[in-house]
């Protein structure tokens, strides 16, 4: 998962042109196996984790609170708000260690190396730029999870219903508003 992640999240932050005649800087990477590749040459194999701490760290509290969240809501107010409350509480739980995750990833592709590591990261980012930087990409999180995880568990339901009893005799879930 992180030697994906890493690249997904390098080609992201690249903002250079790619337009040719363009006055800017040109892109560091092309592609996301030369990005792939050139990770591997300028920062060694380890390269492609870094940052897989805060992932695990993200992932792990994250999914447990999203699965939580929907398996104790789900019966009180319906399928479709109770996907969009859980991916919401999976993001609030996981933005603070996405912002570190992003920052040691990349930290050093533009220019030197500010953080020492996991640790210091945390410690020079509150320092710099107060604690509220953890939560600062949330209401963005939050949007995007809402109806994304409205829709993730409204198909989970139906495809769980399909498989246990066949097409014939699948009942549609709650999906009440109530």
């Amino acid at each position: 998962m992180s030697p994906g992640d890493i690249v997904k999240v390098r080609l992201q932050c690249q903002t250079e042109s790619m337009r040719e005649g363009a006055r800017t800087l040109r892109p560091k990477y092309h592609g996301a196996v030369h990005c792939l590749l050139s990770i591997v040459k300028d920062e060694g194999f380890r390269g492609l984790y870094r940052g897989a701490l805060p992932l695990m760290l993200r992932d792990g509290p994250s999914y447990a609170t999203y699965f939580l969240t929907y398996a104790t809501v789900s019966e009180w107010i319906g399928v479709l708000l109770a996907g969009g409350v859980a991916g919401m509480a999976g993001w609030t739980v996981a933005t603070p260690m996405d912002v570190i995750k992003a920052r040691l990833q990349m930290d050093g592709a533009r220019g030197p190396k500010q953080y020492r590591g996991f640790f210091h990261c945390i410690v020079e980012t509150v320092r710099v730029e107060g604690a509220a930087v953890f939560f600062r990409s949330l209401g963005i999180n939050c949007l995007r999870a809402f109806p994304v995880n409205m829709v993730v568990f409204l198909t989970y339901e139906v495809l769980s219903g399909f498989l246990r009893t066949g097409p014939e005799s699948v009942d549609s879930p709650n999906i009440e508003w109530e």
